[in-house]
């Protein structure tokens, strides 16, 4: 059995939650038109903007503008799907270890005067920590009795090294690096955030040009003229939700099919489609309408959206699992019961609460979607 093959068998028979789930949008793909053109004049298959339906979007007939997507909030789910996810049937985690217990042992508590923070790296939050963080340490403070500092950090790699190593208790991880930060770093995720309207989490915007008339859908990245560009190899929309789903769906196996080009960031992928350095790529929707929104020489217009997936959980806050008991009470009472509406962290992170989400429920499609890519779990797979 050839290789596609016997990977697309493995996800069709024992990831269920892939088809109803993680990629259950409408339509698998758009028709390809075998002109060629690389741009400019009017693109055929491109849908007036007033036509999209977020219940319905009819991808196998149609591509967007990104502009009508924002629009209508469709970069992000919605407290149903969060819901949905929470609700699913999990006895087992489907791919690498399930989150680690607390010590029985008391004398293995992990009890520091001072609890340092860190984040997965956002290129929109550079340089503005300390005033976007202020109100949720002062919450740290307060239930935990305890200081907390900032601890920054340049990868996704460096976020599980900071919690493996102890120099870091308590992370915000990105979706795809949480089941390293578990099997490597002791990670325990609790919380998800919420907007003030209830959306949640993300998609994965297949993208490209609004003039790139020749790419129609994503069977066209796998073009021998057409330059793709990833995020980083642990990023879940980046990188490892395309290459099961691009290869279930369309046949088109990233690596195998096209050369993938590591942007480095989802912010760089999105500049690099728009500078011509890239003709298209897998972005994250949330990041993709941050680095446009950041970026007055970037409109919507200038991309279109060829496919969209289903929603995935954005990225989860996360405690080291040997922390005291006491400390993470007071940790889960930072986030879980306070309102950031109106502080600098709701304005950066555009969520005002935050609420419980479980590893093994809520991961399950990105661990299912890994375990496809046959991800290893080791510190030379998340920084390769």
């Amino acid at each position: 059995m050839a290789p596609n093959d016997r990977r697309r068998q493995f996800l069709k028979g024992s990831a269920i939650a892939l088809t109803v789930g993680v990629a259950g949008c409408t339509g698998s793909q758009s028709t390809s038109t075998d002109d060629g053109s690389s741009g400019g004049g009017e693109d055929p298959l491109l849908a007036d903007a007033s036509s999209f339906d977020p219940a319905n979007p009819q991808w196998e007939e149609n591509n967007y503008l990104s502009t009508p997507l924002v629009d209508k909030r469709y970069e992000r789910g919605s407290e149903a799907d969060l819901e949905n996810m929470g609700n699913r049937e999990v006895e087992e985690v489907p791919h690498g270890d399930p989150v680690r217990e607390a010590p029985s042992d008391e004398g293995e508590f992990l009890d520091p005067d001072t609890l340092v923070f860190t984040v997965s790296p956002s290129e929109d939050v550079q340089g503005r920590y300390e005033d976007d963080f202020a109100a949720l340490f002062e919450s740290i403070r307060e239930e935990t009795g305890k200081e907390v500092e900032f601890n920054k950090v340049n990868s996704y790699a460096a976020s599980v090294e900071a919690m493996r190593s102890e120099r870091a208790h308590i992370a915000n991880f990105s979706t795809g690096t949480t089941a390293f930060a578990v099997n490597l770093a002791g990670a325990v995720p609790f919380a998800a955030g919420l907007t003030a309207d209830g959306a949640f989490g993300y998609r994965l915007f297949a993208t490209t040009r609004a003039d790139a008339n020749s790419i129609q859908s994503v069977k066209d990245f796998g073009r021998d003229d057409v330059t793709i560009g990833h995020s980083e190899p642990a990023s879940n929309s980046g990188h490892q939700a395309p290459s099961a789903l691009f290869d279930q769906y369309f046949d088109v196996t990233p690596t195998e099919d096209y050369e993938v080009n590591f942007s480095g960031g989802h912010g760089n992928t999105t500049r690099g489609i728009a500078n011509g350095d890239y003709d298209a790529g897998p972005i994250c929707s949330t990041c993709f309408k941050d680095t446009v929104d950041a970026n007055s020489s970037l409109s919507y217009d200038d991309f279109k959206v060829v496919w969209a997936s289903a929603p995935f959980p954005n990225g989860p806050i996360a405690y080291r699992y040997n922390l005291h008991p006491d400390i993470v009470e007071g940790i889960e009472a930072a986030w879980l019961d306070t309102d950031y509406s109106g502080t600098a962290y709701a304005d950066r992170t555009g969520y005002n609460q935050f609420v419980p989400i479980t590893y093994r429920k809520h991961w399950k499609d990105i661990m299912v979607i890994q375990r496809y890519n046959d991800v290893n779990y080791t510190q030379s797979a998340l920084g390769e």
